[in-house]
């Protein structure tokens, strides 16, 4: 994989959608942003993203049925769950951004997710 690696965030929360877009900007990532699950699902069936940050309470369509959906259509995609709620009450994912979170935190999910995302 060349350039830097595509991130989805999906928090309907737009102080958290921002402060999520602007941590992974400052990380090297591209980012699309969606404020639902209908509209992420728009976005990586359009561009297959190597990592989706989702928050668990969405409007529509909740973050674990999201996660499970976006597993599915896209098995190589990293998925990190994020939620102000204790991250033992996670669904199954490839890491956890508790909220709230910090750019340390963040880039430490890159390094755990895309092991190589410096090198992208």
């Amino acid at each position: 994989m060349t350039g830097s690696p595509l991130v989805l965030v999906v928090e309907d929360n737009a102080d958290q959608r921002d402060l999520l877009r602007l941590n992974f900007e400052r990380a090297g990532c591209v980012v699309v942003v969606a404020e639902s699950a209908e509209v992420a699902t728009l976005a990586y069936r359009a561009h297959a993203p190597a990592l989706a940050v989702v928050d668990l309470f969405l409007p529509g369509m909740d973050g674990q049925a999201f996660v499970d959906q976006l597993r599915s259509e896209q098995p190589d995609c990293a998925i990190v769950v994020t939620s102000v709620l204790d991250p033992t009450e996670y669904p199954e994912s490839d890491g956890a951004l508790p909220k709230p979170f910090t750019r340390a935190q963040v880039e430490a999910v890159l390094e755990e997710c895309l092991p190589s995302w410096r090198t992208m």
